[in-house]
């Protein structure tokens, strides 16, 4: 594989993928968020009319269930986590193209293909090496500290 090549296909591809991966957990953290934020402002509302009306004893259950069902799936995806860890890998590979690109150091010394390839490797290695550590202690915990 050429440079080229490799900058299209290999970091670009990447890059690409981080980026929609940390919009798209960008977009489910804000929205559960605000859902978040909307129950619990209803919450004291519904609740000074709660005595007096059946319905709104219901409704305000169904806030309390969703306010939940939001904390637990912000918990168990952490999206917010991911927003910021996918971020930061685009930027990462980005940032190593265009040392490389402009043979800015450490690629100004000999072989920076070869340097560019190994050190691109390795950050995404890394993250690949942490998403498989997260996944396993969160396997843990779902087991009981098993």
């Amino acid at each position: 594989m050429d440079e080229q090549e490799y900058l299209k296909s290999r970091l670009d591809e990447q890059a690409a993928w981080y980026s929609a991966r940390s919009q798209a957990a960008k977009q489910s953290y804000q929205r559960l968020r605000a859902l978040e934020i909307v129950g619990a402002a209803t919450v004291p509302f519904l609740a000074a009319y709660a005595d007096k009306h059946v319905a709104v004893q219901v409704a305000l259950g169904v806030v309390g269930v969703l306010l939940a069902v939001g904390a637990g799936l912000l918990s168990l995806h952490r999206y917010q986590e991911q927003w910021v860890e996918y971020r930061a890998m685009k930027e990462a590979l980005v940032r190593e193209k265009y040392f490389f690109v402009t043979r800015a150091a450490p690629y100004d010394g000999e072989q920076p293909f070869t340097l560019l390839v190994q050190r691109a490797e390795a950050l995404m290695g890394s993250e690949s090496s942490a998403w498989v550590q997260a996944t396993r202690a969160d396997r843990t915990k779902a087991d009981g500290g098993a």
